[in-house]
């Protein structure tokens, strides 16, 4: 069964610290890129970080840089969001999706071009 599986998520204080990770099974996340995304309640899904099949690059939207980074490990056939600093408007159910090459969207943090998408895991930042 081709799936991914985010875990990692729960409840932090803000200033805290979560690491995500986004579990492939049923293929191989060699060559496609890997997004997060998120959803806050009441709005609408928006990019977090990205990056390339080839794990060379990567991409962050403007109020996560210096606090997220994201990695992958083929080996382990998964992709991580390591995040620190975490704010409450950092809440929101945080989803993965893996795009075969799916670079140019990607650099864009887009949601175009992914063929899998998790279920999301919950990021609830408060005191």
């Amino acid at each position: 069964q081709v799936q991914l599986v985010e875990s990692g998520g729960g409840l932090v204080q803000p200033g805290g610290s979560l690491r995500l990770s986004c579990a492939a099974s049923g293929f191989t996340l060699d060559y496609y890129a890997i997004g997060w995304f998120r959803q806050a309640p009441g709005k609408e899904r928006e990019g977090v970080s990205c990056i390339s099949s080839s794990g060379g690059s990567t991409y962050y939207r403007d109020s996560v840089k210096d606090r997220f980074t994201i990695s992958r490990d083929n080996a382990k056939n998964t992709v991580y969001l390591q995040m620190s600093s975490l704010k409450p408007e950092d809440t929101a159910v945080y989803y993965c999706a893996a795009g075969l090459g799916n670079n140019r969207f990607c650099s864009r943090l887009l949601q175009l071009g992914y063929e899998y998408w998790g279920q999301g895991t919950q990021v609830t930042v408060s005191s």
